[in-house]
């Protein structure tokens, strides 16, 4: 297990034999580790220049180890202070290489294909940590993992660095029991959202620098995205976010009446939050915005159809909407959710 922190064979047998005496001589470490006299000295003098060993005074020589989570702490953090300049030269190669050639990426690499849930998800998290300044979404069934789980990254990201989040969802993703009350989570924490029907595909856009495109084959996910470099093709996914942006309604609820920095805040008009509207008619009215049917409402609520019935008919007078879907946007426009 050491050796995944630089302490190889024997080092790690014989630390681990000291640490489980505390202290020993090396008479009495030898039937421990299986080694000869002379391989048992050159270890522990490399043990104990590693700070991993100390060296007791008094004769026989003793050897003291040094506590197991003092000495992970130290090597874990020396790892990754190296991983880091690792990671610090090899940006500056690239850069230079690039420089060098004066094309920048080969054809071959301005599209990567990433394989695996783990790396997918691993990626996923990395493109979020390194935006600078924007993360765009577009957002379809199925999914990878339980969509009602959220996205934890997106909500470190939006508390502690102010990210901005801008993400389409398409109307089935809003049929999902339980999904429309974690995607109005997401929007109270400072999320943009709206609601598109037939979004074309599941799509996230590291600023205007990388896109990730998970891989549909026959109508399902597979462990695969493809990671798009700077390029042409990242220009066309990224107006084609934008054009779909433009088209879609909003879902937010308006934060700063008239703002000229919230493009897509909605003018709340004077109605107020009507006494009538239960908790529950949050989630109905999320679903009636992302046009679902009064059979997949009953379902996800746990309703009988005819009860759905009367709940919509009564929002859509309460808001005086000719149909359902408009009813469901206009009690978003109003901030009643």
């Amino acid at each position: 297990m050491w050796h995944v922190v630089g302490v190889a064979e024997p080092d790690e047998r014989v630390y681990e034999a000291l640490a489980r005496r505390r202290q020993a001589t090396a008479t009495d470490l030898l039937g421990d580790v299986a080694l000869s006299r002379a391989q048992l000295t050159r270890t522990l003098g490399r043990l104990v220049d590693r700070g991993l060993v100390s060296r007791l005074s008094g004769r026989p020589t003793r050897y003291a180890a040094t506590p197991p989570d003092q000495v992970a702490t130290v090597l874990i953090a020396e790892r990754e202070r190296d991983l880091l300049r690792l990671r610090t030269h090899a940006n500056q190669l690239a850069k230079e290489l690039r420089r060098h050639d004066g094309t920048g990426r080969h054809p071959a690499e301005l599209v990567e294909v990433i394989e695996g849930a783990a790396n997918l998800r691993a990626t996923l998290v990395r493109l979020q940590r390194e935006a600078r300044v924007q993360i765009r979404g577009l957002d379809r069934p199925p999914y990878l993992d339980n969509p009602v789980s959220g996205n934890t990254e997106e909500a470190h990201q939006l508390a502690d660095r102010g990210l901005t989040y801008r993400v389409i969802y398409d109307r089935s993703a809003l049929a999902i029991p339980g999904r429309m009350a974690e995607i109005w989570r997401g929007i109270q924490s400072g999320e943009r959202a709206r609601v598109a029907s037939n979004v074309p595909m599941k799509m996230i856009v590291s600023d205007d620098r990388l896109a990730m495109i998970p891989v549909m084959t026959g109508g399902e996910l597979a462990d695969a995205a493809y990671l798009i470099h700077p390029s042409s093709l990242l220009d066309a996914v990224c107006e084609l976010f934008e054009a779909l942006w433009e088209r879609a309604v909003a879902i937010n609820r308006a934060v700063n009446r008239g703002s000229a920095d919230q493009p897509d805040a909605v003018e709340l008009a004077d109605e107020g939050h009507p006494d009538q509207l239960a908790d529950r008619d949050v989630e109905l009215i999320g679903l009636l915005a992302g046009g679902a049917t009064d059979e997949r409402i009953a379902r996800t609520l746990g309703w009988s159809v005819r009860t759905v019935h009367r709940h919509v008919h009564r929002i859509m007078a309460m808001v005086g909407a000719e149909t359902r879907f408009q009813a469901g946007m206009e009690a978003v426009r109003r901030g009643w959710v």
